[in-house]
């Protein structure tokens, strides 16, 4: 249990929405508790690294494709318990092309599996609920 003059720590993470074809790229992830969830890339922000460069760093690192920035495009904000801790968490989601074929996944440890969906698709494989309402402004975008 948190204690009551404990301040909640604060995350600040950064992703892609890659679109290629009217197609999003998904990534499997392997959660710190051991589950496997469908998701877009994203990751923490290094020290003194912009959302922008973060996000186009995570995308490359996640899934091997080199991607540029077209708009930000959502910014979630949720909490959750790590270690009795309150974390509240910020995440800036950009929507990407990608600007070179696919090269390594550089955290195999961490990203299982990858693949490209249509909205329809990945709105049926999608678990967290930020993402769905990614897929919802994309669909209010006709993206």
């Amino acid at each position: 249990m948190t204690d009551m003059n404990t301040p909640n720590k604060k995350e600040h993470s950064a992703g892609g929405v890659v679109i290629d074809s009217k197609k999003l790229l998904i990534i499997l992830m392997n959660t710190l508790g051991g589950r496997k969830i469908w998701t877009f890339p994203k990751g923490h922000l290094e020290k003194d690294e912009t959302a922008q460069n973060a996000a186009v760093r995570e995308v490359r690192e996640e899934t091997g494709y080199q991607c540029r920035i077209k708009e930000k495009i959502f910014e979630a904000h949720y909490s959750f318990f790590r270690n009795g801790f309150k974390v509240d968490k910020t995440v800036d989601w950009f929507m990407m092309e990608k600007i070179g074929e696919q090269g390594v996944v550089e955290t195999p440890d961490e990203i299982s599996d990858l693949k490209w969906l249509s909205i329809d698709e990945a709105e049926k494989t999608l678990t967290y609920p930020s993402d769905l309402k990614i897929i919802n402004f994309l669909r209010d975008k006709n993206v």
